[in-house]
């Protein structure tokens, strides 16, 4: 079982789903670092081939700029976090889906994370979910990214530009013992 932190939609309908999988050991991070900007761009583009439209409708070529330039921007973000924070012992790979739905976009990103990160990302989790994200942007701004590393800015920016709603859950593998997080975005489209 699993704890939740933070709350989104159930999914709905999926119109389509893309998932990529990436091995934390296959290649080093700075190796992997360069490939997450790919990954989200194709995402990003990917997206956009859901809505057509003709040469000179305005509004649906504005539509599919704004959500590749939101599924880039949290699909980079998510990426990068799950780069950055996972227990590179776990054999697990780093998972990134993507759930089209009528109304909105369910990104799902889970990663291994040693039980170190694991509580310090819960407690920014907590922390985000509980307060106002205009806060927490202001306060990372003034004070840094701290000493732990990772300051959170990327998570609160998909709240605050792009109407993001988010969820986090930390489960144990019961096979392996490894501990999974994982990192729910949800923003409408």
């Amino acid at each position: 079982m699993s704890d939740r932190i933070g709350t989104i939609d159930e999914v709905d309908q999926v119109l389509e789903s893309l998932v990529l999988s990436f091995s934390p050991s296959l290649l080093p991070l700075r190796q992997r670092w360069r490939n997450n900007g790919l990954s989200a761009d194709f995402l990003g583009d990917y997206v956009t081939t859901f809505f057509p439209s003709p040469e000179d409708d305005s509004d649906t070529l504005a539509r599919q700029s704004q959500a590749k330039g939101a599924v880039s921007y949290i699909a980079n973000e998510l990426l990068e976090n799950a780069m950055k924070y996972t227990d590179s012992k776990s054999d697990h790979p780093i998972t990134i889906t993507l759930n089209l739905e009528a109304a909105r976009i369910t990104f799902q990103a889970s990663n291994p994370i040693s039980a170190d990160a694991q509580a310090r990302y819960a407690a920014f989790a907590q922390e985000l979910s509980k307060g106002d994200p205009m806060d927490i942007y202001m306060r990372i701004l003034e004070n840094g990214p701290g000493e732990e590393g990772g300051s959170g800015l990327g998570l609160v920016t998909m709240i605050n530009d792009y109407e993001g709603r988010l969820c986090w859950s930390f489960e144990t593998d019961p096979a392996t013992g490894d501990t999974l997080a994982t990192t729910w975005v949800q923003i409408p489209v």
